[in-house]
């Protein structure tokens, strides 16, 4: 899925800043390519690509079975990463994603 980078932002995630947002939240993160790569919880693999500096694409596996506190642990995780990644918030994301799929540019 690709995310907006919020106006101003980029230079928080640029050169190894993305690299350490993903280090703090998830833990460990390998270098694959131009690919960003970890796990955390019930997240089996995230891949992140800096696609430019108004854009990031995140692809994401996630293992349904794991009990519920790691999931929800999972899900706080994630929303944290994603605002220290893209500047906007979990609401914000949801707006701008809502906007999108009623232009119809999802």
């Amino acid at each position: 899925m690709e995310y907006e980078v919020k106006k101003g932002h980029y230079p928080k995630i640029e050169g190894d800043g993305l690299k350490d947002i993903m280090g703090m939240t998830f833990g460990g993160v390998k270098v694959e390519g131009n690919k960003l790569v970890s796990s955390y919880g019930a997240i089996t693999k995230v891949e992140v690509k800096v696609l430019s500096k108004t854009a990031l694409e995140v692809a994401s596996e996630t293992d349904k079975t794991r009990p519920l506190d790691v999931q929800a642990d999972t899900i706080k995780r994630w929303n944290t990463f994603l605002e220290q990644a893209t500047g906007f918030t979990s609401k914000e994301r949801s707006k701008r994603l809502q906007k999108k799929a009623k232009e119809g540019k999802l």
